[in-house]
């Protein structure tokens, strides 16, 4: 598997390095008040349009985004076929993360999260399912033709 896609192989580990780092590395300092999320996140408190969206759902939605390339990977790496792997080694991942969030003192582990990085590796594997299908199809149909012409020699 890595041997036949050197590129998406090392673009995955780099990736998942970037994962790492943002899920098991330092928390980020807070900005106090004045922080850029804060005073958005006060900016759409105040209107009736947006007054839905909250730091936890912000959270939520930006753990989605970030295991979205996650299933994207991984279904790239392990196949079509093996898409229930990729949708699983994402939950392992998550999973993993957080047990060892458990004992890192700055930060906290949480159900919420193992659903929602679980979320986005799952929307990563469909989008990229429904994004190579017709390849797929095309590269059956070529190897259906290269057997039939094969059986006529």
């Amino acid at each position: 598997m890595f041997r036949r896609h050197p590129y998406l192989s090392l673009t995955t580990f780099a990736y998942l390095g970037f994962v790492a780092w943002v899920t098991l590395g330092p928390q980020p300092i807070d900005g106090g008040d004045d922080a850029v999320l804060w005073r958005a996140l006060r900016f759409f408190s105040r209107h009736e349009v947006t007054h839905w969206i909250t730091y936890q759902r912000l959270e939520f939605l930006a753990n989605v985004g970030m295991f979205i390339p996650v299933g994207m990977f991984f279904l790239l790496l392990f196949g079509r076929r093996m898409w229930f792997v990729a949708v699983f080694a994402g939950i392992a991942l998550t999973a993993s993360i957080e047990f060892v969030q458990i004992f890192l003192p700055d930060r906290v582990s949480d159900v919420s999260d193992i659903i929602a990085n679980s979320l986005g590796t799952l929307i990563g594997v469909l989008f990229t399912l429904v994004v190579t299908t017709g390849t797929a199809l095309r590269l059956r149909r070529e190897e259906r033709r290269a057997e039939l012409a094969g059986s006529r020699r």
